[in-house]
């Protein structure tokens, strides 16, 4: 295996894109392309030449998920030497970037900043940052859409699917030896620095929370003795990052309780500007997201009510242990 890390000053650090299989018989594979930014993908090729690897000679490409900085340069590099694209079949029209899909996307994006409170200037300045396409090759990728249990030949081994839910609908994970250990490539399930965002990464998922949570549970019960992300380092205890994740939400809770508990009734982009402060670029997106994910999970569980687009505590403060079960073996 040869991990590539690549520039990226928009998200969450450093992207990293895994070869697999190029000193073997088995299917030369990457993991993740990241952007079509021109300057990244020289990087790619520059980064494959250093190991005698070219774009031609990529055979398949298992992506992580839909986001750009993972899936935008995958049709660049199939363009070049024809390789097979893989996704989920959740996340696959968003990256052959189907038009029904992606304007789906857009309205659901505009229905939401109305519900979420979102001042126009700010939703204003959001849609224009996602409406730039320069994270995506012109050159759209056919893809083979994957899900939960599949197996794909890689090198001179077999990676197992598991999807992974949560920051994405379709986001999964690649579980396979790695020179000897049992090895989650975990795409933004799992992320060594920051928590991965959920509820405005795709906010297609209406129960974004439970669904990550579920992932989480998942992944700290994998037996896996490394997580290799999405971006920054290989994770050395994929156990421990999962259980401090859980811990991580179970205590955003609690904070979202304290701001409705201050002020009363208030919506998402209240409850994010209490959590996060003044929100610049992707995170005007990402932050009363993960605000409205919480938000969610609070009224699923009958602890919120949801008046217009504002929630209130229903009773006095629960305790929070009853709606994180997950944590009891953490």
């Amino acid at each position: 295996m040869h991990r590539i890390q690549l520039d990226n000053r928009e998200f969450e650090g450093s992207n990293a894109v895994y070869l697999l299989g190029a000193d073997s018989a088995g299917p030369t594979t990457l993991v993740d392309t990241a952007t079509a930014q021109p300057a990244v993908q020289s990087e790619l090729v520059a980064e494959l030449e250093a190991v005698g690897v070219s774009p031609a000679d990529i055979d398949q490409v298992l992506l992580t998920h839909f986001h750009g900085d993972h899936a935008g340069g995958a049709g660049a590099i199939q363009a070049a030497g024809d390789a097979v694209v893989r996704v989920h079949e959740a996340d696959a029209p968003l990256v052959t970037r189907d038009p029904a899909a992606l304007t789906e996307f857009d309205e659901r994006h505009s229905a939401l900043f109305d519900h979420w409170g979102m001042p126009e200037p700010a939703a204003a300045e959001l849609r224009e940052s996602l409406a730039d396409d320069a994270l995506w090759s012109a050159d759209d990728a056919d893809i083979e859409p994957f899900t939960d249990g599949d197996r794909f030949p890689v090198g001179d081994g077999e990676a197992a699917v598991w999807h992974l839910p949560g920051h994405t609908v379709g986001q999964s994970g690649f579980v396979l030896d790695v020179d000897g250990d049992r090895a989650l490539f975990s795409g933004d399930a799992l992320l060594p620095k920051y928590t991965p965002n959920v509820g405005g990464a795709d906010i297609r998922d209406e129960h974004a929370l439970e669904s990550y949570l579920d992932t989480l549970v998942r992944i700290a019960d994998g037996g896996f003795d490394v997580a290799y992300p999405g971006h920054r380092a290989p994770i050395s205890t994929p156990e421990a990052r999962a259980r401090q994740i859980l811990r991580h939400h179970r205590d955003r809770t609690d904070r979202v309780l304290d701001v409705l508990e201050a002020q009363g009734p208030a919506d998402a982009w209240t409850v994010s500007a209490q959590l996060f402060g003044e929100l610049e670029g992707i995170h005007i997106l990402h932050g009363p997201g993960e605000a409205y994910a919480h938000l969610e999970h609070l009224r699923e569980a009958d602890v919120v009510s949801l008046v217009g687009t504002e929630y209130e505590l229903r009773d006095s403060r629960p305790e929070l242990d009853s709606l994180f079960p997950v944590l009891d073996a953490a």
